[in-house]
């Protein structure tokens, strides 16, 4: 993953996003000589977060994305097929059955001090801890540099596993400033401990960092691959609804969140930021019927940690997390209803109109027409029958057809021993 690194330029404050990326060969070099018992100590730990450390970018590609990317939405909008990852996605991916579903992580106002947070997780006094913390703008930091070496000389394993995937966390996944761990990801990884799952925070700086990139100018440099970013553009504006393969076949889940508390959609908390997330946008991804999404408010759920006016809005997300809405995942196809296709053909990006309620159904009974798993049943059942009847009907065929080559060559014999006796015949004339 990559972090953006933001300037601001004269009066006009036009901003600049340089891609830029840290350098992971030193997380690689690390892990590379771990034993198995350590690499399974940080699988059960944290999951398979050492699998990002071979992830390549291909730069050409995200700055392409990221022109389709929709902030009002938070999804990503190629014509008239809207995509978005899922927090089923991340949880696949990431794999750690230790983290529980619906304990997500929640900046709690009276956190330790990061001080007592790095001394927790890496075992070290307060007063080598604390010469090693950096002021970075508004923010403080640790260097990687001092985490690495003590990854290498630390004698306790289970430490050593928990400052690697602190740093893995801190470069990869939120990297802030380069080369440095920011406070904020060691506020999520305290959490982490205590069996929090850390996937909703980590979409929402999916959707951060996209949201950011979007608004911003997005520093090109000379284009030497074989797949340069106006080929890419080319491709993803001519993405067509028969090109997607709506469902990954590695992703099963039995559940799909689509809000939380009285949301109509499932706002993420993340280390720096809120932002909304709107599941129903994509009912596809889940193989499942795509009707007109519950989007109002979704284009004004993002806001800072900052100030205390956000303090409010942060405990009723807290609080709406307490209360998760998931559908059970059916067997169904990809497809959409009629009004979803008027209802997309006239969405805005960047803007959301309020929706007319005249005519409109809720979402409770759009989901309540979601055939039950009985009504699944009777209909896999028709389908499988049919399917059985046009079996039948050519086995028959088939059958038919033995027959008739059965009666034929019955009729081979007689044909020749009335052609043996025409030629005796013959012969005694």
């Amino acid at each position: 993953m990559e972090s953006g690194l933001l300037d601001k330029v004269g009066d006009n404050a036009v901003v600049r996003a340089c891609v830029t990326q840290n350098e992971l060969q030193e997380l690689r070099d690390i892990w590379a000589p771990w034993n198995d018992e350590t690499k399974k100590l940080f699988y059960y730990n944290y999951g398979d977060l050492p699998y990002l450390l071979d992830i390549k970018v291909d730069k050409y590609l995200f700055r392409a994305m990221t022109q389709f990317w929709n902030p009002a939405y938070s999804c990503f909008t190629f014509g008239k097929v809207d995509l978005v990852p899922t927090v089923e996605e991340y949880s696949a991916l990431l794999r750690c059955p230790r983290f529980q579903t619906d304990r997500v992580y929640v900046k709690v106002p009276n956190v330790p001090s990061f001080v007592k947070k790095l001394m927790n997780v890496t075992g070290m006094s307060e007063q080598w801890v604390t010469a090693r913390i950096k002021q970075k703008g508004e923010g403080k930091c640790i260097h990687w540099v001092n985490l690495r070496d003590l990854i290498l000389a630390h004698p306790d394993a289970k430490k050593k596993v928990d400052v690697f995937a602190l740093s893995i966390y801190g470069l990869v996944i939120f990297p802030k400033a380069l080369r440095h761990i920011d406070e904020a990801v060691t506020d999520l990884f305290d959490r982490l401990v205590k069996w929090a799952t850390p996937v909703p925070a980590i979409l929402a700086e999916t959707f951060r960092s996209l949201n950011v990139c979007r608004r911003a100018e997005i520093t090109a440099t000379p284009m030497r691959d074989d797949i340069s970013e106006e080929r890419w553009m080319t491709i993803l504006q001519n993405l067509q609804e028969k090109d997607v393969e709506w469902k990954a076949p590695w992703m099963v889940p039995d559940e799909v969140l689509y809000r939380c508390g009285n949301f109509d959609w499932a706002p993420l908390l993340g280390v720096w930021k809120t932002v909304g997330y709107a599941p129903l946008l994509v009912l596809r991804q889940y193989e499942l019927e795509q009707f007109v999404p519950a989007t109002h408010g979704l284009a004004h759920s993002e806001f800072l940690y900052k100030g205390d006016n956000y303090k409010k809005r942060f405990r009723e997300i807290a609080d709406a997390w307490k209360q998760t809405h998931r559908m059970k995942k059916l067997i169904g196809c990809p497809m959409t209803t009629p009004e979803y296709s008027r209802w997309l053909s006239k969405k805005i990006n960047d803007n959301i109109p309020r929706p007319s309620l005249e005519g409109i159904q809720s979402m409770e009974e759009h989901l309540r027409v979601i055939p039950s798993e009985l009504e699944i049943i009777k209909q896999e059942f028709k389908r499988r029958n049919s399917e059985l009847g046009k079996k039948i009907e050519q086995l028959e065929e088939e059958k038919m057809h033995l027959r008739l080559d059965i009666d034929v060559q019955k009729l081979e014999p007689e044909k020749l021993q009335k052609g043996k006796r025409k030629a005796e015949e013959d012969l005694e004339l």
